[in-house]
């Protein structure tokens, strides 16, 4: 119970800054993110009030919604929470959800790395602080906690490597399908991460191990097949309806994850969000993910360990095929150093970008891999210099009286480096605050309810500007903090275009195109007929009953760019607002 309380504690120091003024903070590092996260923890709330089906919504670019399974929407966390949603609203969820994730991945861990590899408790403890805390695994909470919710996937590694146990195929597979179904409903990509990495441990097993590979091969397989059964039983259909349902693309347009691999002077940088970190790194190699982010001495602590535990430990020797194979794999089509683009082609550049699945990776993430096998390496390193994973000392022979006096002294400055060690690479580590950034509430308006006499069942309300994955951050937010009681066009999502490939956001039409250039000009271009004719029909085509624009660093030009197309507005309470009823039968 201490460790969990420890890591509870760290959960909620993480999140400092969030709860300095939870209502009115978001991640500055991924202010969108944040927000769509908040939404979806309302979007777990609607489904449950209104039982409504939670794979799909309207409450966002409307008419046409959002194929929720399409999207990262944590299903299997905001539907069970939806109460919670209902009684904090999602800006405490968040925040909450966001420190209880690290704590319960790191909790979850120390389960798996005491009960089933290392005998000290204490080596239990630094390795899920490290899976739990790490640097890489911090950097996604900024906004990404779909990242941070780990906490299945220790238990998932557990139960496949139990897989062949004689005599429980049945329930061992069950469990397994369970907890595969679950975590679906989560993260997928972290779930297929975890898969690539068994499958190399399992490989790397059975040629280490090839007479007890053999002997549980039928076991396991049956196992195995019991757990894939299920899970495709209880998942079936949400996976059907995520690449067939409405709202489903196939791929990213121009593969734009791709590119996306590791630095490798990014193995031994200190992270942004860690004690030892500066901000001023992440202009030259921090421009995609800071998925390892050790720093060097943490790197050179890892490879002296797996020098010295290699010969002597199954599973060192794994984590080593782990490291190696996972650090190559994340460093994408070309080769990075310090920020630079060599002219070295890198693993995927042998990688087709239309490969099912592996379409949607990017390399940089297979580094999580690494980030987890070091986690292991550090309770095994801590284990063997507390004494937990050392072979006994040899008999001494005849006459040999010296050698308990020497094996003894060795052990006694063996500890305290060993310790110093490890901490001295592990405590640059300790994360800081999340930095976070003040966001405006809605508008009284809003908040109110003020808005719900000008919008009757199956109408929208047209924010201004119109919700993307570059402008409109505060409007998605008043659909958030509203309960998603109005639906709103646009939003931050992805969906498919005219060709069907996975693009960010809503296609613009002629009026969100208008608005998004006079927010970035900060001028009304000239306006003609044709684009207050385009307006009314975009009007008519998000079936909007009240168009809304609140404060804003812009709010002037948009004002009379929105009075150019459709009319001037009334001020009501602290909004603008065009009533375009009249406009839209």
């Amino acid at each position: 119970m201490l460790a969990i309380g420890a890591y509870a504690l760290l959960g909620v120091f993480v999140c400092l800054n969030y709860w300095v003024d939870v209502q009115n903070r978001v991640s500055s590092h991924l202010p969108t993110d944040h927000s769509w996260f908040e939404w979806l923890f309302q979007h777990g709330a609607y489904s449950l009030r209104h039982l409504e089906n939670p794979l799909f919504t309207t409450r966002q670019n409307a008419p046409d919604g959002v194929n929720m399974m399409a999207n990262t929407s944590l299903l299997g966390v905001t539907l069970p929470l939806a109460p919670l949603t209902m009684l904090l609203g999602p800006q405490v969820m968040y925040a909450l959800y966001l420190g209880a994730a690290l704590a319960a991945t790191a909790g979850t861990s120390y389960w798996a790395l005491s009960r089933h590899l290392v005998r000290s408790r204490a080596a239990a403890f630094v390795g899920g602080a490290f899976l739990g805390f790490a640097p890489g695994i911090v950097h996604h909470a900024n906004g990404q906690p779909n990242f941070v919710s780990n906490f299945l996937l220790p238990l998932i590694v557990v139960r496949v490597l139990r897989l062949g146990e004689p005599g429980r195929w049945r329930r061992n597979g069950v469990v397994l399908g369970l907890l595969v179904a679950y975590q679906i409903f989560i993260n997928e990509e972290m779930l297929l991460l975890t898969a690539l990495a068994c499958l190399v441990v399992v490989v790397a097993y059975a040629i280490q191990r090839p007479a007890r590979a053999r002997a549980v091969a039928g076991t396991f397989a049956a196992a195995l097949g019991v757990g894939g059964g299920l899970a495709l039983l209880l998942t079936g259909y949400p996976i059907w309806f995520q690449f067939n349902g409405p709202q489903s693309y196939r791929g990213l347009q121009g593969g734009v994850f791709h590119s996306w691999g590791e630095d490798l002077a990014a193995f031994v940088t200190f992270a942004r969000d860690t004690v030892a970190g500066d901000e001023a790194v992440e202009r030259t190699i921090g421009l995609t993910e800071q998925n390892t982010w050790f720093g060097w001495p943490l790197v050179l602590l890892s490879v002296v360990a797996l020098v010295l535990l290699v010969r002597r430990s199954l599973a060192a020797r794994i984590l080593a095929v782990l490291v190696v194979v996972f650090s190559v794999a994340a460093i994408g089509p070309t080769v990075r150093v310090n920020g630079v683009v060599t002219d070295t082609d890198g693993p995927w550049s042998y990688i087709p970008d239309d490969v099912p699945l592996v379409e949607m990776m990017m390399p940089t993430r297979l580094a999580l891999v690494v980030v987890a096998a070091v986690g292991v390496l550090l309770a095994l390193a801590w284990d063997a210099v507390a004494g937990g994973g050392r072979p006994p000392v040899p008999a001494p022979r005849a006459g040999d009286d010296a050698a308990p006096a020497a094996a003894g002294r060795r052990s006694r400055w063996l500890r305290p480096v060993g310790y110093a060690a490890i901490a001295l690479a592990v405590l640059p580590l300790f994360p800081r605050p999340l930095p976070a950034q003040p966001v405006d509430p809605p508008p009284h308006f809003i908040s109110s309810g003020g808005w719900r006499p000008y919008v009757p069942a199956g109408r929208t309300l047209v924010p201004v500007p119109i919700p993307s994955n570059v402008h409109g951050l505060p409007t998605l937010r008043w659909s958030a903090l509203t309960g998603q009681e109005f639906p709103v066009p646009g939003g931050y999502f992805i969906g498919p275009n005219e060709l069907g490939e996975g693009v960010f956001g809503a296609p613009n039409r002629p009026t969100s195109t208008l608005i998004y250039a006079t927010m970035d000009t900060g001028s009304v271009p000239a306006l003609t007929d044709e684009n207050r004719r385009q307006a009314v029909e975009d009007l008519r085509y998000w079936k909007a009953s009240v168009v809304v624009l609140g404060a804003h660093p812009r709010e002037a030009v948009l004002r009379e760019l929105m009075t150019g197309l459709i009319g001037p507005p009334r001020r009501v309470d602290d909004v603008w607002l065009w009533d375009v009823r009249p406009l839209v039968p």
